[in-house]
């Protein structure tokens, strides 16, 4: 359902577009890996990862399951709810490793979090926790790198300003671009891997971003 809903959504919302380095489809068992730069560029990756054939598993913030219609949607779906700082966190890895061994494709956010910065600019994602890596040495499991850029053209800043962004956007048309870069099998310590991974996503994402013009990466002071 929410795969359906982000390919009909996401090219309402400005101008999408998805290249790859070479992937044609997702392979099951497959971990994808994006950057995180607005609420809304999990419906970029869904819709970017549907136009490869899989229906993916979501890790994500718990708080999404305590919404009205939404959280019913997630459960039904088996995405999986990370309860950040709490001695459960770790069960959510678990969960991950059950749906990669069911042949399903896993969606993790390595970065965590969203950015806190205002402007609508692109920056290369941030450091990257350690799930990630955690969870590919665990399970020997490919890793797709995923880079997306435009996101926070159409939702960044203060409230009022993503619900402005998001209501606009239809009209002002942004370019959002996803990129699949070529998987990769992590090797070695946790903090090697995390490494090798946050080296392949930034340049999945510095592809992505190649393709919004010169102007669209932020600032160092904003």
């Amino acid at each position: 359902m929410l795969s359906t809903l982000a390919h009909a959504v996401v090219p309402a919302l400005g101008r999408f577009d998805v290249t790859t380095d070479v992937v044609t489809e997702i392979a099951p068992g497959s971990i994808i890996a994006p950057n995180h730069t607005s609420l809304v560029d999990p419906g970029l990756v869904l819709a970017a990862v549907r136009r490869l054939g899989a229906e993916p598993v979501f890790l994500a913030a718990a708080g999404l399951w305590r919404i009205p219609v939404l959280g019913h949607v997630l459960a039904r779906e088996g995405h999986v709810p990370v309860r950040r700082g709490t001695d459960t966190a770790a069960g959510a890895l678990d969960a991950a490793a059950e749906a990669l061994a069911d042949g399903r494709v896993v969606v993790i956010y390595p970065e965590g979090r969203l950015p806190r910065r205002p402007d609508s600019g692109e920056a290369e994602p941030g450091p990257f926790r350690t799930g990630l890596a955690r969870l590919a040495l665990a399970t020997s499991a490919p890793v797709v790198p995923v880079g997306q850029a435009g996101a926070r053209r159409v939702t960044s800043g203060s409230r009022a300003k993503q619900i402005t962004g998001l209501l606009t956007a239809p009209l002002r048309r942004p370019a959002l671009h996803v990129h699949v870069g070529t998987p990769v099998h992590l090797a070695g310590d946790v903090p090697a891997a995390t490494a090798h991974a946050r080296a392949a996503v930034t340049g999945a994402w510095r592809k992505a971003v190649g393709r919004l013009g010169p102007h669209a990466v932020a600032s160092r002071e904003g």
